[in-house]
């Protein structure tokens, strides 16, 4: 049996991530701000890190902070792991970080740099945005009457239990280094993602795509963040609506 850390254990993918890898008998200890048993913030380290970290033979770094932090976190985890001897640390990243020069996206990608170059078996897999993300964007653009989109943007939503398997899968595996890219199951304009999300909540709104400026943006417009190469997701956005909402006029009006 091999014992598993996962950070951000409690969030939105490391809570089906720790599911899995327990069904698969896996021995596995949950690390966030807020786990009962190893209540750590990473940006911090200390000795409870290493406590945390003593045994454990693989870690899987779901732990994110768009607010930023994340290159300190990691700094901090990987010299605990080289501590503690662990084997083999995981990464979960996002489809095109090294092409989009978007602040969060270029934090992310400076730790997928810190674990190559951490001296520990490591594997990294990059994942296109999960539905929750796009639902969640969607929700707070589609509040006024009226829902602006940037204009000519396309994106590749995928489901997160997927994912999920997919990084089970590599923690139970040898390390792999960079691996495939991870893509959900269609590329859709954010016109078309919106329209299906006003549909499942019943909302009533106008659409209005609005061409915006910035090299970030060129990047997006350009796909730089897609995988059409390796759309291997299967869930559509349209299925999790329909599961999140109850899909169509039976859903949430607002």
């Amino acid at each position: 049996m091999t014992t598993i850390l996962v950070t951000g254990g409690t969030g939105t993918l490391g809570r089906p991530v720790t599911e899995r890898l327990r069904a698969d008998g896996h021995e596995v200890r949950v690390l966030s701000r807020h786990s009962e048993s190893y209540a750590v913030d990473l940006r911090e380290g200390g000795g409870a890190l290493d406590a945390a970290l003593t045994g454990v033979d693989t870690v899987v770094h779901c732990a994110s902070q768009p607010r930023g932090g994340d290159e300190r976190a990691a700094a901090n985890l990987i010299a605990a792991a080289r501590r503690a001897g662990v084997a083999h640390l995981v990464y979960i990243s996002i489809v095109g970080v090294d092409r989009v020069p978007f602040g969060y996206y270029r934090s992310k990608y400076a730790v997928e740099k810190l674990v190559e170059e951490s001296g520990l078996g490591w594997t990294v897999l990059r994942a296109t945005q999960f539905h929750d993300l796009v639902a969640q964007a969607l929700g707070a653009l589609s509040k006024p009457p009226v829902v602006l989109l940037p204009a000519g943007v396309s994106d590749q939503p995928v489901e997160v239990a997927e994912v999920a398997d997919r990084l089970a899968e590599l923690a139970a595996g040898a390390p792999a280094g960079r691996v495939p890219d991870l893509g959900g199951p269609e590329v859709r304009g954010f016109a078309s993602l919106a329209r299906a999300y006003l549909d499942a909540t019943g909302r009533r709104r106008a659409v209005v795509n609005v061409p915006l400026a910035g090299k970030a943006y060129r990047a997006f417009r350009e796909g730089r963040h897609l995988a059409p190469g390796h759309a291997v997701g299967k869930g559509t956005f349209e299925e999790y609506l329909a599961v999140r909402f109850g899909g169509g006029e039976g859903g949430r009006r607002g």
